[in-house]
Formats: structure tokens, sequence, C-alpha cells
């Protein structure tokens, strides 16, 4: 019996998971994982579209200015997408070290130190090549059997990604359609993103980083707010569109999961993520900071971030920033 992402939101933790994974084939007939045009080593997929020329392109159009943080506080008791959705381990944090307490400070060295643990999706992120697959193998044929190990992917894991420096454009789709956020669920068009850029008059091109604001973020952090199973969020056709038609190297959100949810495909609960991690290279971003961008009405900028080298990791965080361009 197949279920929905609704009814199985009800299950809760990790029984949620294992009953969906039971009553649904891994992938739909016929999807396979695409072959990288940059070769068999290849493991960034369109990260390979940035070289020297276009991070100093962008670079010098930089306006002097403000520069905007989109990534988001990391602290305990904060949203996430994957606690209450499939038993993942909230975000922890707690003191190894700490300097004596009510000792009137004889000590002349205070010494402090913490330690976290966290799903490596947590907070604003990068979702790896290695975070889907399709029938066992990743975007350009690495396999399970072959490259998966107990601590992480030897294939297209954070470690390998580069800083990314690019052009950056947000399309503020919330703020088109006149409203704080966009309703629960709700799945952004291709008609909804060319009506936004048209309304933003920005105009897209190839290698850009593309950022969908949703509104989300006004909801931040109401944790009763902000479940996996209500995100609105990009269409599998508007993913189509900015990865195909207008050759998007990276896309973003500012929402849990980039794209809408409960799953519409009975066979695939996430097909947003395999379609582009799996079959087209494409990396992307989740629970972005926009709402400055959105208040200031910057549309366009310099994309700037960086994911940790966590070896083998198939998501890292990541704390990018936009600066506003000429």
């Amino acid at each position: 019996m197949k279920r929905s992402m609704t009814q199985l939101a009800k299950l809760g933790a990790a029984a949620a998971l294992a009953a969906f994974v039971a009553a649904a084939p891994a992938s739909a007939e016929g999807d396979k994982v695409g072959k990288s045009p940059w070769g068999p080593k290849d493991e960034i997929g369109t990260l390979n579209m940035m070289s020297d020329a276009s991070r100093m392109e962008i670079l010098q159009r930089i306006d002097a200015g403000k520069v905007y943080d989109l990534g988001l506080d990391l602290f305990v008791g904060m949203p996430d997408c994957c606690s209450a959705a499939f038993g993942d381990p909230t975000y922890q944090m707690y003191m190894l070290h700490t300097p004596a307490r009510g000792g009137g400070g004889e000590e002349l060295v205070s010494h402090s130190s913490e330690a976290i643990s966290m799903n490596t999706h947590t907070g604003t992120h990068i979702d790896t090549l290695s975070h889907f697959g399709l029938h066992g193998k990743l975007f350009n044929g690495a396999s399970a059997d072959e490259a998966l190990g107990a601590r992480g992917w030897a294939k297209s894991g954070a470690d390998k990604y580069p800083p990314i420096v690019a052009r950056g454009v947000m399309i503020d789709v919330a703020k088109a359609k006149g409203v704080d956020v966009l309703p629960a669920s709700y799945a952004i068009t291709v008609d909804d993103l060319k009506d936004a850029l048209a309304k933003q008059g920005t105009k897209l091109a190839e290698g850009d980083v593309v950022l969908v604001r949703t509104g989300q973020m006004g909801l931040w952090p109401d944790r009763s707010k902000l479940s996996l199973f209500t995100q609105s969020g990009l269409s599998l056709e508007a993913a189509k569109w900015l990865a195909e038609e207008r050759k998007s190297m990276v896309l973003g959100a500012d929402n849990l999961g980039l794209e809408s949810f409960p799953s519409t495909n009975p066979q695939n609960f996430a097909p947003v993520h395999s379609y582009l991690l799996a079959e087209k290279g494409v990396s992307f971003i989740e629970l972005l900071w926009l709402e400055e961008l959105s208040k200031d009405e910057v549309y366009e900028f310099a994309f700037i971030t960086s994911p940790l080298k966590l070896r083998g990791a198939t998501g890292s965080p990541i704390r990018p920033v936009a600066i506003p361009v000429k």
C-alpha cells in the first residue's frame, strides 16, 4: 500500500521513513543517474562551470557597501528537516571546559571550549551529489557497493567541493505574489519564476547561483510552523527549467528541502532531489536567510560561500554571503 508524506508524518521519526521505503520503489522506471560531461572522474557536477574568468568577472562588479549574511544561527532547539521526519539527531552543543565559577577570579588564564553534534543537513547547508542517488548509484555512476563506507562516501563528498564564487540571483516568488509566505505545500511553477523575474527586472544567465524565496524564513524559528511535510518549494518542472533551460550552476531556497512537500509522485518521495543531484549533477542549498535581500530588493549579487572539508559527507554547513554588484 502506498502512503502519502502527509500520512507518513503521523507515524513519526524513523517509522515514517521505513514505511515510505517499503511502500514505494526506489525510483520511477527509466530514471537513471546522469553521466557527467566533464569526464568519468568528475565528482562536483555543474560546479565545473566556474572558472577563474567567471569568478573574476563577478568580483570586479562588486559595489562596495553592505554584505548580506545568508546563513542561519545554529542553536539547540532550532528547527531542522529531519529529526521529526526521519528520527535524525538534532543539533546539540555542550561545554567541555569552562572557567571556575564562584572562585573570585583567582585563575590567571581561563580556558573554554565546547563540542557539537549535528546532522550535516542542519541549518544553512549545501547538499552534495552523494546525498541522493538512483538504483544505488550516484551522479556519474559511482555505486554504493564501490564508493560507500561506514564513515562516508569516497566519491562526491563535501571535501571535493571548491569554494563557490559566482553571480547570484534571488527570485522573490513570495513578493511577486504579494504574500508574506507561500501557502503550505505550494509547488512553485515555471510561470511563477518567470513572473517574479519579470517583476524584478532580473534576467538569468548560464552559471548563476539561483536562490528562490518562499517567505518561510518569516516563520523562523517557530518549529510548529516549519515542518518538512508542509514545505512550499520548487516543483519538478521549475527545477528542470532552471537546470536545463537556464543552465543554473547551483540552486537554493529559504526552506527545509528546496522542493515542495509532500511529493505527488508515489514512487519518489523527493523527485527534485533525485533529479538535480543524481540525474543532472546540480548541487543546492537549503535554509537560506533571504529576508534582508527581499526587504532591500537586492536581486543580483556576488555569491560567495564554501563547504567545510568534511571528508565523505553528503552535506556541509555553510555561511554564504551576498554582495550587491553594479
